[in-house]
């Protein structure tokens, strides 16, 4: 078995340093958690990813691989046991004293700082909700709070925190209020699909149809870029140099393999007919299912396009703020008509976070009432919450053991806890709420509509967007998707000498937009935002995204990519994201914290 381990290793492109050692740990592996060969590579795979390990497969790190592979194993036979799920991923089941099994994150050129934040203590809001006072539970026990685990540049306030002069040791030394928020402007630039709209009435037809305008789109902008010539037939013997455009598929059902991967030209260029890919001449690529993408190369047989290029992006063309507001979209300010944006700079200050918001051992929503009161206490312009919100992989809800409807607990739960922070913090706070289609009370399709709320007196301030949405912030541009993309595509992408694998699944994202058959113009951006929200069980980051391609005044493509992880993860917190947005993603600042 040892030699299908290697085999499986290096088909994945992993180079094994210490090999023999390597091999008999894994070999150990396999046989006492009857594992096959692609399983453990599999799960090397996400363990390196996690930490953005090199492509190299070193000893010292076998010991927390090790303590990966047997939480996987305790989860699994937890789940078969109770029946139940557990938020914990496998993926971060870390022992964070093992000096191997620490979360490797962006940070500062200075390195990783674990800073507490300054005399910080937490007073939730007080409300008639929550747990009894007297129950004391492992997340109320939790170390390290509010801890800034990683930063990218130097966190700054946009707006300076201003304390009011108070005598010491008066009741609000614990939270002293701040002088008062100056409101954004806030656009949604969707509404697609509206609140109510049907589906599952999608047809072959229709999906057929998008697939082959996906491809004719790809291959009109690769001609008007003037670098390619028109796309030919990639399944015609040829010995010349031909270029083509296609979709990637795979011959056979389950994950994309390298061997063999197929190109699924359009009609009109070849009758929608299939060919195999030769990668063998490139270097370096990263191909996943469904991608459009440019081959370059020649066919001499017929059978196989022996690739020489991959295009797997097109130069941008990044439409300017005029263009944008001419196109149809919901405006949101003080008096629910367009703002005056020529008069607003590009500066905005957010809190992001990410569902679950409540632990697995009981639905008390600890980790949410702590975050709206360290948001109280920073007094973000932002607040920017992505579902779930009433999870339906939570253990009680699954068990159907609860005595209200999921929009009972979504309306006592979720949004008095919300009403009560923007009518503390004033006029000024916005808080923006994206669904998941893990939430138990709204429609299990994607894309989501927004939530259908009746709040009409606190419409100005709580909005319900999409997912996908976008939405413009002080002109900054904001994109946000709570579907986990990340982890799906880190499971289904074939790639070859690719140095930093979780920059480019996070590319990906930007220069292949996926979409179904409902609302095909909800999925698509129509620009490049300049803050990118994709929340994942995989490790939390922030990170500038620089695309290929400039934009029409010459200039790089940026966008900042956020991945706040969970607020809750098993029965302990997780982290949120506090970031501070200064005109230009470089020049912006943000830190990772943990709950």
């Amino acid at each position: 078995m040892d030699d299908q381990i290697r085999a499986e290793f290096k088909k994945n492109n992993f180079v094994l340093v210490e090999e023999e050692e390597i091999l008999q740990k894994c070999l150990t592996f396999c046989i006492n958690y009857n594992l096959s060969p692609s399983d453990l590579v599999s799960s090397w795979d996400l363990y390196s990813i996690n930490r953005q390990l090199e492509l190299v497969v070193s000893d010292a790190h076998m010991d927390a691989f090790h303590q990966q592979l047997q939480s996987e194993q305790k989860q699994a036979i937890i789940e078969k046991e109770q029946g139940l799920h557990s938020y914990t991923d496998v993926t971060m089941e870390l022992d964070e004293d093992h000096e191997d099994a620490k979360e490797i994150v962006p940070t500062s050129p200075t390195g990783q700082t674990n800073v507490h934040l300054d005399s910080f203590d937490v007073t939730p809001m007080q409300h008639s909700l929550g747990k009894p006072l007297e129950l004391v539970t492992p997340f109320g026990q939790r170390k390290d709070k509010f801890v800034v685990h990683s930063t990218f540049n130097t966190l700054s306030t946009v707006h300076e925190i201003k304390m009011e002069k108070g005598e010491e040791g008066s009741e609000d030394d614990v939270i002293k209020r701040v002088q008062p928020i100056k409101s954004c402007s806030l656009e949604v630039h969707s509404s697609q699909p509206a609140p109510g709209c049907r589906y599952m009435y999608d047809r072959i037809e229709d999906k057929f149809n998008y697939l082959e305008d996906k491809i004719m789109k790809y291959s009109k902008a690769m001609v008007a870029s003037q670098l390619y010539e028109e796309p030919v037939d990639p399944s015609v013997a040829s010995q010349k140099s031909i270029f083509a455009v296609g979709m990637i598929c795979c011959e056979e059902e389950g994950r994309l393999k390298e061997k063999p991967i197929m190109l699924q030209s359009s009609v009109e260029h070849s009758g929608g007919q299939r060919v195999r890919l030769d990668l063998q001449k490139l270097d370096q690529f990263s191909l996943f299912p469904g991608q459009v993408v440019g081959i370059e190369g020649h066919n001499p047989s017929g059978h196989y396009l022996i690739a020489t290029k991959i295009v797997d992006n097109v130069p941008l063309s990044v439409p300017d703020d005029e263009n944008i507001r001419q196109k149809k979209r919901q405006a949101v300010d003080e008096d629910n008509k367009p703002a005056g944006l020529s008069d607003i700079t590009s500066d905005l200050s957010l809190i992001i976070a990410s569902g679950p918001y409540t632990t697995t051992d009981n639905l008390f929503f600890e980790p949410l009432s702590d975050l709206l009161a360290y948001a109280q206490r920073k007094q973000p312009q932002l607040l920017i919450l992505l579902g779930p919100f009433i999870d339906s992989e939570h253990p009680e809800i699954k068990k159907g053991a609860l005595n209200r409807t999921y929009d009972d607990l979504f309306r006592l739960e979720i949004l008095r806890r919300l009403q009560d922070y923007v009518e503390y913090m004033g006029s000024a706070a916005r808080v923006i709420l994206v669904p998941s289609i893990r939430d138990a009370h709204h429609d299990y399709v994607f894309p989501q509509a927004a939530f259908d709320m009746n709040i009409a007196d606190l419409s100005r301030q709580i909005t319900c967007i999409t997912n996908p949405g976008m939405i413009s912030a002080n002109k900054v541009k904001v994109g946000c998707c709570s579907v986990d993309v990340l982890k799906q595509l880190s499971m289904d992408v074939v790639s070859r000498g690719i140095k930093n694998r979780m920059n480019t699944l996070t590319n990906h994202l930007l220069n292949t937009p996926v979409d179904l058959s409902l609302a095909p113009e909800a999925l698509q951006m129509s620009s490049v935002p300049d803050i990118l929200i994709v929340p994942s069980d995989l490790t939390h980051f922030v990170k500038v995204l620089r695309l290929e391609g400039t934009s029409e005044g010459g200039e790089e493509v940026k966008c900042m990519c956020v991945n706040p992880g969970r607020l809750a993860r098993g029965e302990g917190g997780g982290h949120f994201v506090e970031l501070n947005f200064h005109g230009t993603p470089d020049s912006s600042s943000a830190s990772v914290i943990r709950i």
